[in-house]
C-alpha cells in the first residue's frame, strides 16, 4: 500500500500545474491532501480525472481557506472528520479514514500565526489533538500523516537559531507538542530510517528559498510501532513541484484493501 501526503496549498491553483499528471506518476493507493482551500463541489469537479479514487473530503466553512480530502481506491469503512467539538471546528483540518489493520488520520494543524498569534489556540488545538489520537490508538494502529507545522529538531529546518522561539513552527512550545505526539507512542519513521539525513518538505515563496534550500520538514509520517515491521519505504518527494510544500511517500506491506 502507496500513501502520499501533500499540502496542495489550493486545489484550484496545483491543477495548473500538472497535479493530475502527478498523482497519476506517484500512484498512490492514498492520497491525503491538505489546504485545498475549496468546498467540496469545486474539489470533485478538479479531481474528476482521478476516477478510480472514492473521494472524501472535509472543507472549512471559511471560503478558499484550509480543508482536507482523501482519495483512496479502495473505500474506507468509514471516514469521518474527528470530533465535532472545539477547537476543530470549523476548519476543516482531520480526517479520519478506518481500514481494517490501522486508522489513517489526514492532519492540518494550524499555523501559529504572523507574530504567533494563534499561539494559545494552537497550544489547545495540539492538547486536544493529542488526547483524540490516544483514544484512537487504543482502537488499532494508527497512520498519521499531514503538514503538522512544526519543525521537531534543528536538523528539521535551515536557520533553527534564528527561530527559535521568534516564528510560527519553531517554537517550544510547539516542539513540546511534537514531543508528546511521539511520547504517547507514534514514530516518526522518516527520522527514525534517517537519523541525520537533511530533508526538507516545505519552503517559502519568498526569498527563492526552494532554489536555496532554505526549507523546513514540517509534513510527517508518524505511525503506531506495531506498523515499523510493515514500512517498506518512506519518501520525501523533494523534487516533484506544484506548491510550497512537496509530498511525502510512506509504502507498507499491506494489501490495498486493508
Amino acid at each position: 500500500m502507496h500513501i502520499i501526503s501533500w499540502n496542495v496549498n489550493g486545489i484550484r491553483a496545483i491543477t495548473n500545474k500538472n497535479f493530475v499528471e502527478i498523482v497519476q506518476e506517484l500512484d498512490p493507493d492514498i492520497l491525503c491532501l491538505q489546504e485545498i482551500k475549496a468546498d467540496d463541489k469545486i474539489v470533485r469537479e478538479v479531481l474528476e480525472p482521478l476516477s478510480d479514487y472514492s473521494i472524501y473530503i472535509n472543507p472549512a466553512e471559511k471560503k478558499g481557506y484550509s480543508g482536507t480530502a482523501i482519495l483512496t481506491r479502495t473505500p474506507a469503512a468509514a471516514v469521518n472528520t474527528g470530533p465535532g467539538t472545539d477547537p476543530f471546528l470549523p476548519e476543516g483540518r482531520i480526517q479520519c479514514a478506518d481500514f481494517d489493520r490501522f486508522s489513517l488520520v489526514n492532519v492540518y494543524v494550524p499555523n501559529s500565526g504572523q507574530g504567533l498569534k494563534r499561539l494559545e489556540y494552537r497550544q489547545e488545538w495540539d492538547a486536544a489533538f493529542l488526547k483524540y489520537l490516544m483514544k484512537l490508538q487504543a482502537q488499532k494502529p494508527v497512520v498519521l500523516c499531514g503538514d503538522m507545522n512544526v519543525a521537531h529538531r534543528p536538523i528539521d529546518l535551515k536557520n533553527d537559531k534564528s527561530n527559535y522561539n521568534k516564528t510560527a513552527g519553531y517554537t517550544q512550545i510547539e516542539i513540546d507538542a511534537m514531543d508528546k505526539l511521539q511520547e504517547s507512542g507514534l514514530v516518526d519513521i522518516y527520522r527514525e530510517q534517517n537519523p541525520e539525513k537533511v530533508a526538507y518538505t516545505y519552503w517559502s515563496y519568498r526569498f527563492k528559498a526552494r532554489e536555496r534550500n532554505t526549507g523546513w520538514r514540517i509534513d510527517y509520517f508518524l505511525i503506531s510501532p506495531e506498523l515499523r515491521p510493515q514500512v517498506k519505504d518512506v519518501t520525501i518527494y523533494d523534487q516533484v513541484m506544484g506548491s510550497d510544500h512537496c509530498p511525502i511517500g510512506l509504502k507498507l506491506r499491506i494489501d490495498s484493501g486493508g
